[in-house]
């Protein structure tokens, strides 16, 4: 965990620096991303918002700070495959932010959750990086029709563990879905239902909205979003990011220690933290 609790890092007027900010970075923690191409600007003023991209941070055991998200490109390597490829992926928190920084020219925000999440969360997030990891990017028809999929209201449940579905009127907690989010059921994804997708299967996010509904800037302050659980996601942080500087392409390893083996024990690191929480929810 990091040294300052969530919460109570420095607040929006202050700008940190981008080794602060990965350090600071708690998983569920939110990172937003501001484009100035036309690609960028099209998606800010279709979807009425700010920002054209978000992630999530995934900062788990000994592992390296990690950014779960979905995008077109296929700079870094995939660290829960070990290989590249388009579409949702698992990077090293610091190199995500550096291509999308310098690469692709974006300014960088973090928002924090405002207090750690739990051990059942932290299952789930695993789970659905198992489940998701490697979903293609939808096309440019596919991302419009899926976001106006969205908005269209959904208010059934339905657990993917035993049990059935919650009474009127619950949420669902760590470990339910939305009814119709079956394993299989994205065939596509863009970053924002990633994100959701993730967020209500820990229970983060209620689940009367279907992961399309959301976009980027929902995931802004400005939009005044709701978590479940007594969560709230503190303001946008503006984060520096060297102007120079590349990805590092580090091996996967934990925060502060040297790289032990081949890259290829990353992916099987992951692996094999995820089985350990399929075997918890058992």
């Amino acid at each position: 965990m990091p040294d300052v609790p969530p919460g109570n890092a420095p607040g929006p007027d202050k700008v940190l620096d981008l080794d602060k900010a990965v350090h600071l970075s708690s998983t569920g923690d939110v990172w937003l991303f501001r484009g100035r191409t036309m690609a960028d600007r099209a998606i800010q003023v279709a979807t009425n918002s700010p920002v054209n991209h978000v992630g999530m941070a995934v900062v788990i055991d000994d592992l390296p700070p990690l950014m779960w998200h979905a995008e077109l490109g296929r700079s870094l390597t995939d660290l829960w495959s070990g290989s590249r490829h388009r579409g949702v992926q698992l990077h090293d928190l610091r190199d995500a932010v550096l291509v999308w920084a310098n690469r692709y020219g974006q300014r960088a925000w973090l928002r924090q959750l405002d207090q750690p999440v739990t051990r059942e969360m932290e299952d789930a997030l695993l789970r659905t990086i198992a489940r998701l990891d490697g979903t293609p990017f939808p096309s440019t028809t596919q991302l419009a029709s899926r976001w106006l999929l969205g908005r269209v209201p959904q208010v059934r449940y339905r657990l993917h563990a035993a049990g059935g579905e919650p009474g009127a009127g619950q949420e669902p907690g760590a470990g339910q879905e939305p009814d119709g989010l079956e394993p299989a059921g994205l065939e596509t994804a863009y970053c924002a239902e990633v994100l959701a997708v993730t967020y209500q299967a820990m229970g983060l996010l209620p689940g009367r909205r279907r992961p399309q509904w959301y976009d980027a800037g929902r995931f802004w302050s400005g939009d005044d979003l709701r978590l479940s659980g007594g969560f709230s996601l503190g303001g946008e942080i503006p984060v520096s990011v060297p102007a120079t500087e590349g990805p590092a392409g580090r091996r996967l390893a934990g925060r502060g220690a040297a790289s032990r083996g081949p890259a290829s024990r990353g992916p099987a690191r992951l692996r094999a933290a995820a089985l350990r929480a399929v075997s918890r929810r058992r």
